[in-house]
C-alpha cells in the first residue's frame, strides 16, 4: 500500500485530508479511501457509512507518520484514490 501511494504522490488520482475525502466519496469519485490507524472513530463511521462498493483500508501507521510518508507538514487521517 505504501508503494502505491508514494507512486501517486503529486498526480491527481490522490486526494489527501478528511474533507475532501468526504467530498469525493459522496460523489462517488474514488475506488479506495485508506485511513491512519488513529483515525478519529466518528470519521471512520462517516467514511464507513459512505463507502457503499469503496474499499477501506486501514494502515498500521498514525497520521502523524501517514504526514510524513506524504511529503507534508501535517497530520494526514485520510488518503482517498481516485477511480
Amino acid at each position: 500500500m505504501k508503494a502505491e501511494i508514494r507512486k501517486l504522490l503529486g498526480t491527481e488520482k490522490l486526494v489527501i485530508g478528511t474533507e475532501r475525502v468526504m467530498q469525493e466519496l459522496r460523489a462517488g469519485a474514488l475506488q479506495q479511501v485508506v485511513v491512519a490507524s488513529n483515525c478519529d472513530e466518528r470519521v471512520l463511521e462517516d467514511i464507513n457509512h459512505y463507502a457503499g462498493d469503496t474499499a477501506v483500508v486501514q494502515l498500521d501507521v498514525p497520521n502523524e507518520e501517514l504526514g510524513v510518508y506524504c511529503k507534508k507538514p501535517f497530520h494526514v487521517q485520510t488518503l482517498g484514490i481516485r477511480a
